[in-house]
């Protein structure tokens, strides 16, 4: 394959994780699988041993054990995985308690902060004896307004160990954006920090807590953690002040307790996430205890390869899911490193120093980012050791072709970088990465083990090397047990089942390569429909991406007599203007690297893009402006007035 990038070793390929679990199934099953293809096709035709062999593999602690691996299994919804074990997801990831690192914190600030296994579990313990004394038990919700940092893990993982649920969003939420989320589930116990670091800003978070207790009285006490003050002043939390206490003065002061951890049914909700909420008041998305860590230490062990002495790091906030899927590393003992701020603060240099420093082995982050750090002078090769390092992971978006090329020339050249893809609504990936297989330039590498996914065209048909709809045809233990306060399971259906009867429809547009590779065009409700022809966002900004002159930019479909044309926003970088001979050259390339029909009517200069808080352009949201329809939810996004400047705007009017 002329565009691979990189490829394992033989050695490589046979010390991996995956081939050895093909010889534990292999030995447990007296098959002859050979390599990590014929894995994947076992282990969808036999999915409920295929997950069954991943939960012993894995090691997963329960306290009884499954008496049917799937029940049901040709309903989706409706499919029930391991009935009637009981386990705990806090035991799983608390289950070593020894002296190495089990978290590396830093911040923005330079505060850092290391607590091995043994510390851990300690205050765990602490934080979850408090939390029974006051009541919190099954079922019950804990919330989380957080930086990422270890207090945020030890107070989920308190909470998970008394079979209670917890929810968190980042504190760069605004007050309603926390309303909407955490108003819907009325958690009994609220977690925050004093405040937090941005950019080089020390931003205060207790007066906007004031407000949002003001409008939850569902909570009993607030929990603050102190960290950009010695002393936070609860008095900032206005008349809730009394329901306020320190996370030292909260913390249990016996010390050695032992974790009672709480025993539930795998299907037992423990995180509930949140949808962007950009049309609407976000939808409440309930995980089990069982899926979210099966699914979890899956794709840690196989596809990333990980073992207990690995290090992994990933950029992310607490409302974006890869922070869950990042803290699960800690049930397969391996090392996990945090790091809240700014990515770019005091400079481009921030994350990679903190990886090399840290001995990280693992490095994730978002597409946005790689495409963003190409774009400035710094390049990590050149500047810090990762010697240490033998992954790169990349999600959020499609990662465009050219950041493979740069992560394989300014990064590091042996490096297995995995572009990956799935979602809030699974907690997990449908698409990861494979350390047994050759990387291909601009192409995720394979569908998940036990993920029965295809691409579908408009019939509901199976296609190959054709673009199509991303789904999932037989269940898998970490689908969503359900919608918070949707009874009847109506707006759940809806949301996944309601294009192909009994089939998972993800929403993504996509392709299945002649070599099994899967290339991801954007979003299903952005794909543009100029002339009736289906054309992904991603197909247009993997061209722009290639102008240094272009910070970022936006492609939407406006309607125009009759037919849908595309409309492309960028948003330039310093010291550039678009220029007749830009737009020129930009209409040039998108129609030689992609086709006609992707040539934008218009090219149109923005000062600013709307994206969610998590860092999502909002093409939807774009939409509605320029065709004046409302926005239902500007609390979603990061930068709401940024939707002012696409509205009314002249261009558009011919």
């Amino acid at each position: 394959m002329s565009d691979t990038v990189w490829t394992p070793s033989p050695q490589a390929i046979a010390q991996s994780q995956i081939s050895r679990f093909i010889q534990f199934v292999n030995a447990e099953h007296g098959l002859t699988l050979r390599n990590d293809r014929e894995l994947y096709d076992w282990s969808v035709k036999e999915l409920a041993t295929f997950w069954h062999d991943m939960w012993r593999f894995a090691g997963i602690r329960a306290s009884r054990q499954p008496e049917v691996i799937l029940q049901d299994g040709d309903n989706m919804p409706g499919a029930k995985w391991f009935v009637g074990a009981r386990l705990n997801y806090a035991e799983n990831l608390l289950s070593r308690r020894d002296d190495a690192l089990a978290l590396v914190f830093q911040g923005e600030d330079k505060v850092n902060l290391s607590l091995t296994h043994a510390e851990l579990y300690d205050q765990v313990a602490r934080l979850a004896a408090t939390l029974r004394r006051m009541g919190v038990g099954e079922g019950d919700r804990v919330a989380g307004f957080m930086p990422n940092m270890p207090q945020t893990v030890i107070a989920m993982l308190a909470t998970a160990s008394l079979g209670a649920i917890w929810s968190s969003c980042s504190p760069d939420f605004g007050i309603q954006g926390v309303l909407d989320r955490f108003g819907q589930i009325a958690p009994k116990v609220l977690f925050t920090a004093d405040g937090y670091y941005y950019s080089g800003k020390q931003i205060d978070s207790l007066e906007r807590v004031g407000s949002i207790l003001a409008q939850l009285p569902s909570v009993e006490k607030v929990v603050v953690v102190p960290y950009t003050q010695s002393e936070p002043d609860l008095g900032k939390l206005g008349e809730s002040s009394g329901r306020g206490v320190v996370w030292n003065d909260f913390l249990a002061a016996e010390q050695g307790l032992d974790i009672v951890f709480t025993q539930v049914a795998f299907d037992h909700p423990l995180f509930i996430m949140y949808s962007s909420g950009t049309t609407g008041v976000p939808k409440c998305i309930v995980h089990s205890v069982g899926g979210t860590l099966l699914q979890h230490v899956k794709e840690h062990i196989l596809h990333g390869d990980l073992t207990r002495d690995d290090r992994i790091f990933y950029y992310t906030t607490c409302g974006w899911m890869m922070w869950n899927w990042l803290v699960s590393a800690l049930a397969i003992g391996a090392t996990v490193l945090l790091y809240d701020g700014s990515p770019f603060h005091p400079g481009p240099r921030v994350l990679w120093e903190f990886a090399a420093n840290a001995k990280a082995t693992t490095f994730g982050t978002s597409a946005k980012y790689l495409s963003a750090l190409e774009k400035t002078s710094y390049r990590p090769i050149d500047k810090v050791d990762l010697s240490a390092l033998t992954a790169v992971l990349s999600t959020g978006s499609p990662l465009l072709p050219e950041s493979y090329d740069f992560v394989y020339r300014h990064i590091k050249a042996d490096i297995r970088l995995s572009s990956i893809s799935g979602g809030t609504d699974i907690i997990s990936c449908f698409i990861l990465g494979n350390p047994c297989k050759p990387v291909v330039r601009g192409e995720l590498q394979q569908r998940g083990y036990g993920m029965a996914v295809d691409i579908f065209n408009d019939d509901g048909k199976s296609v190959r090397q054709e673009k199509g709809e991303l789904v999932c045809t037989r269940p898998f233990p970490s689908m969503p047990i359900g919608f918070w306060n949707d009874a009847d399971g109506s707006k759940y259906h809806a949301a996944y089942f309601e294009r192909f009867d009994n089939i998972w429809c993800h929403g993504d547009y996509a392709e299945l390569t002649a070599h099994d590779g899967i290339v991801i065009y954007g979003r299903s409700d952005t794909v543009l429909n100029p002339g009736g022809v289906r054309i992904g966002t991603a197909e247009i900004y993997r061209q722009v991406e290639t102008f240094a002159e272009i910070a970022e930019s936006m492609a939407v479909g406006q309607d125009w007599q009759g037919d849908v044309r595309v409309l492309l926003f960028v948003r330039m970088q310093p010291g550039f203007t678009l220029t007749d001979e830009l737009i020129k050259r930009l209409k040039d390339q998108i129609k030689l690297g992609a086709t006609p029909r992707h040539v934008p009517a218009k090219i149109i200069a923005v000062a600013d893009i709307p994206r969610t808080i998590s860092g999502k352009i909002v093409e939807l949201a774009v939409r509605n402006v320029i065709h004046g329809m409302p926005v239902k939810n500007k609390d979603a996004l990061a930068n709401p007035e940024a939707l002012q400047l696409f509205e009314n705007l002249a261009e558009l009017q011919s």
